[in-house]
C-alpha cells in the first residue's frame, strides 16, 4: 500500500509555514510553531492521532498569535486533504470521547469533502498562559474547511480550560486516525454516491 503523505507550504506578507504529513505514521512529531501551547497541543494531536506531522512556522506573533495559529490550520488541513488522496477504503467516520482530569470532550468527524465546523467547546479562561483561547475555534475551523472535514468538537465537562482543550486535541486526534484508517473489507469510496 502507497504511504498517505503530503508535504505543503503557505507563504503570506504575515506567515511563512511547511508542514509535512504522514497520516499512515506513528505520532512522531517536531512542531515548531512560535506559539508554545499550540506546539504542545500539536503535539498531542500527533502522538493520539498516530500520524508523523512535521510543523515548521514562523508569524507575526509581535502583533498576535491569530494569524500564525489561524495559517497553521489552514496548512495542516490542506496537507490532510491531500496526504487522503482518493479516500479509497477509509472507514470515513471517526469519534473519540477523551477525559483528561475533569475535563470530557467528544470529537465526532466525517472525511466527507464538506468542510464544516460545529464548535460546542466553552473555555471558562480567556487565556492558557499567554496563548488566547478564542484561538482554538479559529484553528479547528481553518483545520476543518480546508481538509474538507466535518468536525464536531464538544465539552461534556470540565471546569480548567487547559485541561479542556488538551482534551480536545487528543480526542481530535484520536477520531481522525479512526477515521483515515483503512477497512480492507470495503473497498472504494466509503459513499453510496460513489464520490467524497
Amino acid at each position: 500500500m502507497t504511504q498517505r503523505q503530503a508535504r505543503v507550504e503557505r507563504r503570506t506578507g504575515e506567515t511563512d509555514i511547511e508542514i509535512a504529513i504522514s497520516l499512515d505514521g506513528s505520532g512522531e512529531y517536531r512542531i515548531e510553531t512560535g506559539v508554545g501551547f499550540l506546539n504542545h497541543m500539536l503535539c498531542l494531536f500527533a502522538k493520539h492521532g498516530a500520524l508523523d506531522l512535521t510543523v515548521k512556522a514562523a508569524g507575526d506573533t509581535h502583533i498576535d498569535d491569530h494569524h500564525t495559529v489561524e495559517d497553521i490550520g489552514i496548512t495542516l488541513g490542506r496537507a490532510v486533504r491531500q496526504a487522503l488522496g482518493d479516500k479509497q477504503g477509509i472507514n470515513r467516520y471517526g469519534h473519540a470521547l477523551v477525559p483528561m482530569d475533569e475535563a470530557l470532550v467528544l470529537a465526532a468527524l466525517d472525511v466527507s469533502g464538506r468542510g464544516h465546523l460545529e464548535f460546542d467547546l466553552p473555555l471558562p479562561a480567556a487565556k492558557v498562559g499567554s496563548f488566547d483561547t478564542e484561538l482554538v475555534e479559529e484553528f479547528l475551523r481553518a483545520l476543518a474547511l480546508n481538509s474538507g472535514i466535518t468536525l464536531h468538537v464538544r465539552l461534556l465537562s470540565g471546569r480548567n480550560t487547559h485541561h479542556i482543550i488538551e482534551g480536545a486535541f487528543k480526542a481530535l486526534g484520536r477520531a481522525l486516525r479512526q477515521a483515515v484508517a483503512r477497512d480492507e473489507r470495503v473497498p472504494g469510496i466509503p459513499s453510496t454516491k460513489g464520490v467524497l
